[in-house]
């Protein structure tokens, strides 16, 4: 087959650092919520504890074909539905079965049942036993050293979300339980203190730039980050409140980061740092997320010898044409109706504008019934016109 890519741009995949995945089946459940107390509250406490494995399966596969079909090739799947190792496996299962390039941050679950952290010795046993699979293992923690330890002791990268924890960080630096590879999310409200250990200790980090400003979490630390010396990642977080599609993303850390400069040099401040270009955001999206997921050396550049996570965006569309700059496209004008077409390791995932080798409608089926199903047992009620 040759590919025909006469007026369309072609770029690496979109990595998602920060996804938790299993809330697909409860996109836009919670659209004007805030973090504390209607996430907390809404999704962590009712309706979460209430998944069983099989929507924990649909709620996975749903994400990542939505996602695939948005040009993310890669994510970090941040797992917290571990209430049972059947959950565990659900959620392995449905990212094998999708395709996609991901990272199974294994974490927290809910109820008797759970095994975590310790079933993380039988999931890499069972599924991580090769490095030559789209699919490879983290260990999502909370600050603390027991499960910072055990991260270290199964080699394993460790997953943090980080916000107004300096103090905390800190103290679990001491610890030299810190390494390379590590992942911070969010890192709101962080003290120079915090971010030269996160830089020092080689830890990368993830900015869920529209998810902290619609819910709560802080003004996102673009320039924070790059005043330390660490260049970011992008995360889509969820979509019970935002949309997952990076283009939005990047377009608001774009706009965020203008806006925060602009407002500097109003109050008269002098020797401001430079505006962050397109091909900035592109570079975050992509390679950065691919250093920040431990995959640099196979996605997230077109290099010959990676393994070919490939998207190409229509350019000759009426709402784009005619081209003009191919960065400042991609992030400025385009959405997710652009991406005509998605390898993930050289295989055909989306084509001409459909994803390839999947039953769509019974997709659909399987999720509409799982969501059904959680919303009943949680007793949670939905309003459409809300």
């Amino acid at each position: 087959v040759v590919v025909d890519a006469a007026n369309r741009i072609v770029i690496p995949g979109f990595v998602d650092t920060h996804s938790h995945s299993y809330q697909g089946l409860l996109r836009n459940i919670l659209t004007n919520g805030v973090l504390n107390p209607d996430y907390n509250r809404d999704i962590q406490t009712t309706l979460t504890p209430a998944y069983q494995a099989a929507d924990a399966y649909a709620g996975v596969l749903v994400t990542a074909l939505g996602l695939m079909d948005m040009g993310t090739t890669t994510i970090v799947d941040i797992s917290q539905v571990s209430h049972t190792p059947e959950h565990s496996d659900a959620c392995i299962h449905a990212l094998q079965d999708s395709g996609i390039r991901a990272v199974y941050a294994y974490y927290r679950g809910a109820g008797p049942a759970t095994q975590f952290p310790q079933d993380i010795r039988r999931i890499q046993r069972t599924y991580f036993n090769s490095k030559d699979q789209l699919l490879t293992l983290a260990l999502g923690t909370s600050i603390d050293a027991k499960l910072y330890a055990l991260a270290r002791e199964v080699g394993v990268p460790a997953v943090l979300h980080i916000n107004n924890l300096s103090e905390k960080i800190l103290e679990l630096g001491r610890t030299g339980l810190l390494r390379p590879g590590d992942e911070y999310i969010h890192c709101t409200h962080l003290n120079d203190a915090a971010w030269r250990l996160i830089r020092d200790t080689g830890g990368h980090i993830s900015l869920s730039t529209q998810i902290e400003m619609a819910m709560g979490q802080g003004l996102p630390a673009i320039q924070e980050a790059l005043d330390h010396g660490v260049r970011p990642s992008l995360s889509s977080d969820h979509g019970a409140t935002v949309a997952q599609d990076f283009f939005t993303v990047m377009r608001s850390t774009f706009t965020l980061q203008h806006l925060q400069l602009f407002q500097r040099a109003f109050k008269g401040e002098q020797n401001l740092p430079r505006r962050l270009s397109p091909r900035d955001m592109l570079e975050f999206a992509t390679i950065e997320g691919a250093r920040c997921a431990n995959l640099e050396s196979k996605v997230g550049t077109l290099t010959p010898g990676k393994e070919a996570d490939i998207v190409l965006l229509a350019a000759d569309r009426i709402n784009v044409w005619p081209l003009n700059n191919a960065p400042g496209v991609v992030v400025n004008l385009m959405n997710p109706s652009h991406v005509e077409t998605v390898f993930i390791g050289g295989k055909v995932k989306k084509w001409r504008g459909n994803l390839a080798g999947f039953d769509v409608p019974r997709v659909l089926r399987l999720v509409q019934e799982a969501r059904d199903g959680l919303l009943r047992r949680a007793s949670f009620p939905i309003n459409l016109l809300g």
